[in-house]
């Protein structure tokens, strides 16, 4: 069995650790990896080869810096399936989803080759007689990533592109849940011939995740991950004066007036509650049918829900897979069971499904709670689950203040053909990326990934110009000549 190495100062190196944890197949708890909990010597290692790198990669221009992620990004298409199927294998994805993933994952690589028009500043002459300002940017040094488990490719890439287009340095800590993913992209980071220490992999869990957040050497923090957690990266890394922008958890509403197109309306519905099998931070989570079209949506929707195709994610026919362990399993199905104590009505049962020939998969079918009041834990709390629940509202007013109450502000949708609802919905609703007749929000890599509440810490966000914003410093430069 493979035990994964860590990739530092440009070469792969064997971790001395004695601990290791098994990354397993989520669809048949097959063994696929030992993932190694390295040490603080070998986090220090690649913080080093980091800094060491960072003089001369500063220096390089950024039409050659760029150079590279052009031929990444051609070993990437050409290993595009390959690395589908790894990412479905460890995480649980479908076919179909994890290539997804991957495209997103190279979008943000295409669009960190514009970085010499992005980092460009800006200035004006004669301020004042003879004298002339300008506004340039310049990289900051070392920054590093510490991703989640549903998209372990693509996380990273969110970030590393852009830090090291601007001329940064980076090290990515994959998810100790998903790190063979990354552990196969950097095979082919390995083959760019970058200079050695400007990216580098550590494998670990929450002991590299501390090392990294000490360091005086690491200037910036990404992370995207549960709220509890992003609280705490966000709080320990500003206290040792770290950028920080941490994408957390969420609970996203869905909106659907009367005047909905139901036939348009319900499939966009079914992919934003059920895909990924609902462990996304873009995923419906509560559904919020205004009036009348509350019966005819609920019935719809559970109908098209029940005939979702669950499966080894392998299958191309298969449209939901399993979730990502055995222990998050046991988590949605302890709210599920909560959601029944507190009164709400079950519409459909995923708690029973059995996907034959992978009986020790971690599977949960499509999930649709009825009944369901606010305050309740299912429409409260992040489940990151295939669980809907519906909740019936009198107007778009009633549907905000539902929304506004949840301590969450990630995403939220209208599903609606009047201009004006969508307006005030987009105008009134504070969550970080707004859908009007899109299920998932999910940003393109030249716009930034809103965030907001108890979604996102931090003041600059993933992705397009806020990448450029976090990933260099402006520096004022005022000059007279006699």
């Amino acid at each position: 069995m493979d035990r994964l190495k860590n990739y530092i100062g440009g070469e792969w190196r064997e971790s001395k650790s004695q601990e290791s944890l098994e990354v397993r197949n989520p669809a048949t708890e097959e063994v696929l990896a030992q993932v190694p909990l390295s040490t603080d010597e070998e986090v220090e290692a690649a913080i080093r080869a980091a800094c060491e790198a960072f003089p001369e990669w500063r220096e390089t221009p950024p039409t050659t810096r760029i150079q590279y992620l052009f031929r990444l990004k051609g070993l990437l298409e050409d290993h595009f399936e390959a690395l589908a199927r790894t990412i479905s294998s460890e995480e649980g994805k479908t076919l179909d989803e994890a290539r997804g993933e991957m495209r997103r994952l190279i979008e943000n690589v295409e669009v960190a080759t514009g970085i010499p028009s992005l980092m460009m500043g800006y200035s004006l002459e004669d301020i004042a007689r003879g004298i002339d300002e300008e506004v340039v940017r310049q990289p900051l040094g070392v920054f590093a990533v510490i991703p989640p488990f549903n998209f372990p490719a693509m996380v990273p890439w969110w970030f590393a592109p852009y830090a090291i287009a601007a001329g940064n340095t980076y090290i990515v800590k994959p998810s100790e849940q998903v790190p063979i993913v990354q552990n196969k992209i950097f095979q082919l980071v390995d083959e760019l011939d970058l200079p050695p220490g400007v990216l580098n992999l550590v494998n670990g869990a929450k002991g590299v995740v501390d090392h990294l957040l000490e360091s005086p050497d690491v200037v910036g923090i990404s992370s995207v991950t549960s709220t509890p957690v992003a609280r705490y990266i966000y709080r320990k890394a500003a206290e040792h004066g770290k950028r920080v922008q941490c994408q957390a958890g969420a609970k996203n509403f869905i909106v659907v007036m009367p005047d909905a197109d139901l036939d348009r309306t319900i499939p966009p519905l079914i992919t934003s509650f059920f895909g990924c099998a609902g462990e996304r931070c873009l995923s419906g989570s509560v559904l919020l049918p205004v009036g009348e079209v509350y019966e005819p949506l609920k019935e719809r929707f559970t109908a098209a829900a029940g005939k979702l195709k669950v499966g080894d994610p392998l299958d191309e026919t298969v449209q939901m897979g399993p979730v990502i362990s055995k222990k998050h399993k046991e988590r949605v199905l302890g709210y599920i069971d909560r959601g029944l104590q507190e009164g709400a009505r079950l519409l459909l049962d995923g708690r029973s499904i059995r996907v034959a020939g992978h009986e020790e998969g971690y599977f949960i079918g499509p999930t649709v709670f009825d009944r369901v009041r606010p305050e309740m834990a299912i429409a409260r709390e992040e489940i990151f689950g295939p669980v809907a629940s519906i909740i019936r509202v009198a107007d778009l007013d009633e549907a905000i203040e539902i929304i506004h109450a949840n301590p969450y502000g990630n995403a939220s949708s209208i599903f609606t053909t009047s201009g004006s609802a969508a307006r005030e919905f987009k105008y009134r609703v504070k969550c970080g990326n707004i859908g009007i007749n899109v299920g998932i929000v999910a940003p393109m890599a030249f716009f930034p990934f809103g965030g907001r509440k108890d979604s996102f810490f931090g003041d600059l966000h993933g992705q397009g110009r806020d990448a450029i914003d976090f990933f260099t410093e402006k520096k004022v430069v005022i000059t007279r000549w006699w």
